[in-house]
């Protein structure tokens, strides 16, 4: 398995930009799909984006496509997260996780998950 380690967030300005890392240990890395997901408090974790292994196919559930962009550097072991035009219902913690199948929006497809980074934006 591999290990997912988030970082990047902090409290941001509504209409900021931030971008989240998720930096994997491991040699088989590049044959992993990444899901990113997050969860707000009181609310249920939530699909916000996934990459392929090679990094050529994305997907965004309609809620935040145009906002989020999911990239990854292979070489480095990384997989990006940008989120643009920040707004205050993006507040939560946010989580990376590596799927060996095809990376989908169920959580049951991933089989590592990292511990999570939070993102606060206020208004």
């Amino acid at each position: 398995q591999v290990q997912l380690v988030e970082s990047g967030g902090g409290w941001m300005q509504a209409g900021g930009s931030l971008r989240l890392s998720c930096a994997a240990s491991g040699r088989t890395f590049s044959s992993y799909g990444i899901g990113w997901f997050r969860q707000a408090p009181g609310k249920e974790r939530e699909f916000v984006g996934s990459i392929n292994w090679s990094g050529h196919n994305t997907y965004y559930p309609d809620s935040v496509k145009g906002r989020f962009t999911v990239s990854r550097d292979n070489a480095k072991n990384t997989v990006f997260l940008q989120i643009n035009s920040l707004k205050p219902e993006d507040t939560a913690v946010y989580y990376c996780a590596a799927a060996t199948v095809a990376a989908g929006t169920v959580e049951g497809v991933y089989e590592s998950w990292g511990q999570g980074t939070q993102v606060t934006v206020s208004s």
